[in-house]
């Protein structure tokens, strides 16, 4: 039987009488691909703000493993294994973009020490592996402030790969990028199914085909359905609710 890496019980946070998020229960093996669907105004970001401790819960409980990290603070939980990207990247502009990944994978908090701490060959060796990954090996000598809209957000999601947590939340990641952009996008995330757990939140649903295992579906702040792409293309009260009658994609 799988480990379970995130459960979430109940969760739910009230804003002065309105439920955001209400009452969510879902648990997430370990390596597992799950997406987030729903319409705007479903719950999918504020449920990773939850997750993550940029909001604070007002019911439920949140556990890592067996840890629970329910309202923590963000950079705790960041420090317990919990990686965010949200839709728009923060990257080290005036940097290169070896260099982003050099200052993510230095664990010590010290801007200093990330900027000039000697790197060791295993280091060296895990930044050009996520230089790889990503694609961005023939960019690791510029600026990052010269990259695409697309290449900045492998970058950051680079970022999160190097700093290795359990959980990766990511949020639209292929929000504003071209067809060739989003398929390359669904090929890096493919690829780090089973080596960590993951939690898309995404709109683009051709995106969603290319990478979903499971689907949770989101309608005002509760969860409406849970299964496969088929399952949920094919459920009327998700048809009814959020993809029309042409389903997912």
């Amino acid at each position: 039987m799988a480990e379970i890496a995130l459960t979430i019980d109940g969760l739910g946070v009230d804003f002065g009488g309105f439920k955001a998020v209400n009452g969510v229960s879902l648990t997430i093996e370990e390596g597992e691909l799950r997406v987030l669907l729903g319409a705007n105004g479903a719950g999918k970001t504020t449920l990773m703000d939850l997750v993550s401790g940029k909001t604070k819960s007002t019911e439920g409980r949140v556990f890592l493993h067996d840890t629970d990290i329910t309202n923590w603070e963000e950079h705790k939980i960041a420090r317990a294994g919990v990686g965010r990207k949200f839709q728009i990247p923060s990257v080290f502009k005036d940097l290169t973009v070896r260099r982003n990944l050099e200052v993510a994978s230095c664990r010590n908090p010290s801007v200093p020490a990330n900027l000039w701490f000697g790197f060791n060959k295993q280091a060296r060796e895990d930044v050009d592996r996520v230089l790889e990954l990503t694609g961005l090996t023939e960019e690791s000598d510029r600026l990052a402030a010269y990259l695409s809209h697309g290449q900045t957000q492998w970058l950051e999601l680079g970022l999160l790969i190097t700093q290795n947590p359990k959980v990766i939340l990511l949020d639209e990641p292929t929000a504003g990028m071209t067809q060739a952009e989003t398929h390359k996008t669904s090929e890096i995330v493919n690829s780090l199914k089973g080596k960590h757990t993951l939690v898309v939140v995404e709109h683009d649903m051709a995106f969603v085909r290319e990478i979903a295992e499971r689907i949770t579906v989101l309608h005002l702040g509760q969860v409406l359905a849970e299964g496969n792409v088929e399952q949920i293309e094919t459920n009327p009260k998700v048809r009814e609710a959020y993809l029309g009658s042409k389903g997912i994609g």
